[in-house]
């Protein structure tokens, strides 16, 4: 359990998704109290902290990211007595609890934004979000370029003529950071969630809330949720100068002491797609956040040599800044690396994946994906799990497209599937209706047959099985302190890896043919069987001690 007020620097964070985590009541839909009831289940896998994403009020254009009310809870999910309950139950398993913060953009349904729309142009309700007269004789064109990262353009008009910029769903209009009301209104939101007893903040879109003054065109595509060019400047809406100004000032909050005081350090967790590491080091400077997510591994193919130097790039970076390196592999966002790793090494990152579209080999992907699973918990910093990953969960690569909830699928023109297949519903037990996820057979999205081979009621306590993979290496890793270690390479080749992480060596083969441990080793553990000889196989990952 975290043990300090520095305990989110090795710490290793579970990510709940409301929706998809545990229904309580039976309709299909994920809820606060389902969560709390499952709080147990996590704290015996032996995580240090949980992630909630977006539980607000939301009209749930984009899955709770399109935020109504910074300051409620959804009825879908329960009410604030059930998030206190929740809060406090996480507490006393001594389990932290981070939540979602979206400052890019507010839902189009909250009130600050139904007073723009109601006011006149150059208003001071306007004024708090990016309103801007149209090119053109009539100003019937865009005021630049810029496109939506969920597919077609950033700007929507008005019928009085003015446009909005949305640089995602057109429900999700952009807040404009350079007003001070705006910044004035997070800061007491922060305080709002940090009195209630919160442990920090995820905050979404990170590198997003300043734009650039000019609003100077930009022609490049937008990805759904990709890294940024690691060369050049960065575009004119991600990763501006001002956002530090914005962060510095947060996390003073933070640092307060009546915030600060009891029960260890409050943090602040960047999603920022930016790269080099260099640059994304900038967020976690010791004024400004704690975490930020390691996309560039996350976005690594599964080979040793793009694997080490994004590690030497990563630790490096960070290790100027006196921050720790976060490392992540699967999230809401992306396809869930089981079956991303099923594919051939080097095919780019599919942005969902459908019935029609070329399937995954399955049995690979979970072999690979339980080795990376071990060489990630083997480096020296703070990890982020996503919840089903313990189960060995697959993407659902099947769903039918009429179930499709992802803007992006619209968005796209039904050209990119979008998230929908990381965000199914869990299978808790593998003979209950919804497989458990609830006391009904409701469940907000498809659940495909397979689920129940996955269920957690088949794997607890069963000797190899995925759940007690991560169960096990994650009491070795706090027994050995590798959170807080420092990596030694003993060996790299385009064949394998092994470094050494305090006592414990590290080994991945990633070649055809098998490797052989050191002499006098002693196997800690093993992502999949060694061969009759002891030699560690293909796509495995061993923590051996000598």
């Amino acid at each position: 359990m975290p043990r300090n007020e520095h305990w989110w620097r090795d710490a290793v964070i579970y990510q709940v998704y409301p929706r998809s985590f545990a229904d309580s009541d039976g309709d299909g839909m994920g809820d606060l109290p389902g969560i709390t009831g499952r709080l147990p289940y996590l704290r015996d896998l032996g995580i240090d902290a949980v992630w909630l994403s977006p539980f607000y009020p939301s009209p749930q254009h984009d899955a709770g990211y399109d935020v109504a009310d910074y300051r409620g809870v959804d009825p879908r999910f329960g009410d604030l007595g059930d998030a206190d309950k929740l809060i406090a139950e996480a507490h006393h398993l001594g389990l932290k609890l981070i939540v979602d913060l979206v400052p890019n953009h507010t839902s189009s349904e909250h009130e600050w934004f139904r007073a723009a729309l109601a006011a006149a142009p150059g208003s001071p309700e306007r004024a708090r979000y990016i309103f801007h007269d149209g090119k053109g004789p009539d100003g019937s064109e865009p005021p630049n370029s810029w496109q939506s990262v969920f597919g077609g353009p950033a700007w929507e008009r008005l019928p009085d003529g003015q446009w909005y910029l949305h640089l995602f769903d057109v429900t999700q209009p952009d807040l404009n950071w350079d007003n001070p009301q705006v910044r004035s209104e997070f800061v007491d939101i922060l305080r709002f969630w940090l009195d209630r007893g919160v442990d920090g903040f995820r905050v979404d879109v990170a590198h997003g809330l300043i734009k650039d003054k000019d609003l100077s065109d930009w022609t490049s595509t937008s990805q759904i949720l990709g890294g940024l060019e690691p060369a050049g400047p960065p575009p004119p809406m991600w990763d501006q100068e001002g956002v530090h100004a914005i962060y510095q000032q947060w996390r003073s909050v933070l640092d307060e002491p009546r915030f600060s005081g009891s029960g260890g350090g409050r943090i602040l967790v960047a999603e920022a797609w930016v790269q080099p590491a260099s640059r994304l080091a900038r967020y976690v400077r010791p004024d400004e956040m704690h975490q930020a997510f390691n996309f560039p591994y996350l976005d690594a193919p599964w080979t040793p040599v793009r694997l080490a130097e994004i590690i030497d790039e990563s630790l490096a970076a960070n290790d100027e800044v006196g921050a720790t390196t976060t490392w992540v592999l699967s999230n809401h966002d992306v396809v869930r690396h089981a079956t991303r790793l099923g594919y051939p090494v080097g095919q780019a990152r599919m942005h969902g994946i459908g019935a029609g579209d070329p399937q995954p080999d399955t049995a690979l992907g979970l072999r690979r994906a339980r080795a990376a699973t071990l060489l990630m918990l083997g480096l020296p910093g703070s990890a982020y799990l996503y919840q089903g990953e313990e189960l060995g969960l697959p993407e659902h690569t099947t769903m039918a497209d009429e179930f499709r909830e992802d803007p992006a699928w619209e968005r796209s023109g039904h050209t990119e599937r979008g998230r929908d297949g990381c965000r199914v519903p869990l299978p808790w037990e593998a003979d209950a209706p919804s497989y458990g996820f609830g006391p009904s057979d409701k469940s907000w999205l498809p659940q495909p047959a397979v689920w129940a081979e996955y269920a957690a009621d088949r794997q607890r306590g069963v000797p190899g099985s995925t759940w007690e993979l991560y169960r096990s290496a994650l009491t070795t890793r706090r027994s050995h302190g590798l959170g807080g270690g420092t990596l030694t390479w003993t060996h790299k080749s385009d064949k394998s890896l092994m470094f050494t992480n305090g006592d414990v060596l590290v080994v991945t083969n990633f070649g055809t043919e098998p490797v052989e441990l050191p002499a006098g080793a002693t196997v800690l553990l093993s992502s999949e069987p060694l061969d009759d000889d002891g030699r560690v196989p293909t796509d495995v990952t061993v923590w051996a001690v000598l």
